[in-house]
């Protein structure tokens, strides 16, 4: 059977567990029966006693088997470890921690026995919806996979040979189809969102692409002109209205119910036949709506790339935007250390005609210690130097990610210090913060605004009482809100110190009876989270236990906010910084090289935002990862 990745089945399931939408494709169907009769022929005596489930379920089946797996299980995805609920022939029973994503369930058909595991399916949780999507392996993986499920020993050895990382490492479908379940997730969830670039304020040259892509939200593209269809309706204005010199592109389609005909129409063009070509909306989008002429083909030397469907026309220019988020949980305390870490993409655009090829020297790579890198299937990595690393690329049609990177903070933290709040009575807290903004940041780093949010979820503020060093405060029914830097007025070329002492009063505290963790998990369902809808009669639900255990007496709040109990308190940091990134990855325009040559500025711009940047309460509880001992 040949590499590469092709896809069996695709279910979308509601919050109810049932299937709202499926596609099989028989062609891939084909190939696996095929693979499947020819395994059963040259099955020896001596071999592994289980034959593979022959057909694909029916839908209903299939929502069966999966509503029998969460019970078995315990969750939608999962335990992920073998725990004594863990039974033999189950995901957890594998003890790894991959299973809660990559999934088996048992499909009842009298004719196949007791041998009727349907895997592997991917599991991908996005709104209300759960999408499994079945690759094609080879039934040999799936014999090796039933074998996993039957061991008896916990456990197994990093990279040996009898180990589910082993046997996925050899199964490049599995990569395949995780991308088409994101997909098809931001599609059925309407959250199809394009990377953001940050261009210079200046007009749009107009035609095919300005016309379409303003039609979903996406701007500042331009093209040869064509007829096009009627926008679409968004609920969510485009972020296309420029803030001082630059202008953002941040296109997003609105809120809507699931919509079968442009998943349909997804499916059909992105992977025909099962084989997954081009995963990007837009450019299906693009397709659907535009259609292909003559004026569109390429030269007859160059091969045209699938995921750049159209070529360009018009003023040429190179886009790059370096996009960090910043992580972080302060302690302050001596036994328990600060954790900071950054997590990047460099997005581009590429307004160039033809079907050219850009290279460039990437450095940074040493300073910022990379942990993880991964680039965008157009492009290619020749060679790695010291602090560099070369890349060449031909570039798609519209805003893409080249490539996301895990890597440290090389200027170490950009807002640190601590927070402390002590409880003076029942309804009374006296709190302090004292922090230090940029420190040892430079010049062009400039932070545009910074707040800082102390949530009090299970309490209703009434009033406080405090004035900052600097900032404005406002609160709300739930919470106090610090401004240290608002817009207008950014930080660049020093650092501040900013102190806040004051008192916060709540409302009579209520006792209020312990919600059941299913009650509150039923509230909430995304990406991460495990949506139960029905309660098993005779399963313990790990999580409900855990849930449960760790509350003891104290009520837990809503999962917005998942770590914030009684104990536990916290606030959070929010924050904008232009001019550079924070790992010290960086691009030199002037090392940009396009081939053929064409005369074409190369922007490049950075934006560094904070994401769960937590500075707990220096008084009170807080959760924290043991450290390994060596």
């Amino acid at each position: 059977m040949p590499g590469g990745c092709s896809i069996r089945a695709i279910w979308v399931l509601n919050s109810l567990d049932a299937v709202v939408f499926s596609r099989r494709f028989p062609v891939v169907e084909k190939r696996w029966r095929e693979a499947y009769k020819s395994e059963d022929e040259n099955a020896s005596e001596d071999s592994f006693s289980y034959t593979v489930y022959s057909v694909l379920p029916a839908d209903s089946e299939l929502a069966t088997a999966f509503v029998e797996r969460k019970q078995r299980e315990g969750s939608a995805r999962g335990f992920g470890i073998r725990v004594s609920q863990s039974s033999e022939g189950s995901d957890s029973w594998v003890d790894d921690p991959i299973t809660r994503h990559i999934i088996g369930v048992y499909i009842n058909k009298e004719e196949e026995g007791d041998n009727n595991l349907l895997w592997p399916l991917i599991l991908h949780i996005k709104g209300n919806y759960c999408i499994l999507v079945l690759p094609l392996v080879e039934p040999r993986h799936l014999k090796a996979y039933a074998r996993l499920c039957k061991r008896s020993d916990c456990g197994n050895a990093v990279g040996g040979d009898d180990s589910l990382s082993s046997l996925l490492l050899d199964l490049p479908s599995i990569t395949g189809a995780f991308m088409a379940a994101h997909a098809i997730g931001d599609i059925v969830a309407a959250d199809v969102v394009e990377p953001e670039v940050v261009v210079g304020a200046s007009p749009s040259v107009g035609g095919l692409l300005d016309s379409l892509t303003g039609s979903i939200g996406i701007s500042g593209i331009s093209s040869r002109a064509k007829p096009i269809a009627a926008p679409v309706a968004s609920s969510v204005p485009s972020s296309t209205a420029v803030t001082g010199p630059v202008a953002a592109d941040a296109p997003k389609i609105g809120s809507r119910p699931l919509d079968k005909d442009a998943l349909r129409t997804f499916i059909s063009s992105s992977m025909p036949f099962g084989t997954p070509l081009d995963l990007s909306y837009s450019n299906i989008f693009a397709v659907k709506v535009n259609g292909f002429s003559l004026s569109d083909l390429p030269p007859a030397d160059l091969k045209q790339p699938v995921w750049k469907p159209y070529l360009y026309k018009g003023k040429q220019r190179m886009l790059f935007t370096i996009q960090e988020t910043v992580h972080a949980a302060m302690y302050d305390r001596d036994e328990i250390p600060d954790i900071l870490s950054v997590s990047g993409q460099i997005n581009c655009r590429a307004e160039l005609e033809g079907l050219p090829d850009v290279s460039f020297p990437l450095t940074g790579l040493n300073t910022a210690h990379v942990e993880v890198l991964s680039f965008h299937p157009c492009a290619q990595v020749p060679e790695q130097c010291f602090d560099k690393q070369a890349v060449m690329f031909s570039p798609p049609l519209g805003n893409f990610v080249l490539m996301r990177y895990q890597a440290s903070c090389s200027l170490g933290p950009p807002i640190k210090g601590f927070y402390q709040l002590s409880m003076v009575s029942e309804d009374k807290g006296a709190f302090l913060f004292k922090l230090r903004l940029m420190e040892g940041y430079k010049a062009p780093l400039t932070m545009e605004f910074c707040t800082v949010t102390m949530p009090f979820p299970r309490r209703r503020v009434v009033s406080f009482d405090g004035t900052p060093s600097i900032g404005t405060v406002t609160t709300t029914e739930h919470s106090v809100e610090w401004k240290i830097i608002t817009g207008g007025r950014g930080l660049s070329g020093k650092s501040i110190e900013a102190t806040f002492p004051g008192t916060v009063k709540f409302a009579p505290w209520q006792t209020q009876r312990l919600p059941s963790s299913r009650s509150v998990y039923g509230t909430i369902a995304d990406e991460d989270s495990d949506v139960e809808t029905e309660h098993s009669n005779n399963m313990v639900n790990i999580e409900e236990f855990l849930m449960e255990k760790m509350s003891n007496d104290l009520p837990p709040v809503d999962l917005e906010e998942p770590f914030c109990w009684q104990a536990y308190s916290y606030a959070k940091v929010s924050f904008k910084i232009v001019g550079a990134s924070l790992s010290g990855m960086s691009i030199d325009p002037k090392s940009v090289s396009i081939y053929p040559a064409v005369k074409a500025p190369v922007e490049f711009s950075t934006q560094v935002t904070s994401g769960d940047y937590i500075l707990w309460n220096t008084l009170g509880k807080c959760p924290f990862a043991a450290a390994e001992k060596v």
